[in-house]
């Protein structure tokens, strides 16, 4: 038990035994042994509970490996509205072309027309 022997052990309740006195040895022992299997309790208990999800996790993955393997995956299948939408794209929608601009010649009236004149 924790790498300790038994002359180790026997020198450490003798030390215990001549400080505490021998009045509250026996409760500080009894004490520390309900610690301890207290703590001995709780670390089955986590690794148990561990275990479980470890064990259920490799199951779901078992489970989507048979499953993919007993059902492949389909490719999507045609249907009359997809096969009509992929045979015929919808048009692509430009913007108009700007007009070209008006050259100063052009934007001016000709000199011997009769507007000039009134």
């Amino acid at each position: 038990m924790f790498g300790i022997g038994t002359t180790e052990l026997l020198v450490i309740l003798v030390v215990a035994l001549i400080v505490l006195g021998p009045s509250k040895l026996p409760e500080l022992m009894r004490s520390l042994g309900k610690g301890l299997a207290e703590f001995k309790r709780m670390s089955t208990d986590v690794k148990r509970t561990l275990d479980a999800e470890v064990e259920k996790a490799e199951m779901d993955q078992k489970k989507a490996e048979m499953k993919k393997q007993m059902f492949p995956e389909k490719p999507d299948t045609v249907t009359p509205d997809t096969a009509k939408a992929a045979a015929a794209p919808e048009p692509v929608k430009t913007e108009a072309a700007p007009e070209p601009a008006k050259t100063e010649a052009a934007a001016q009236p000709a000199a011997g027309t009769p507007e000039d004149k009134a």
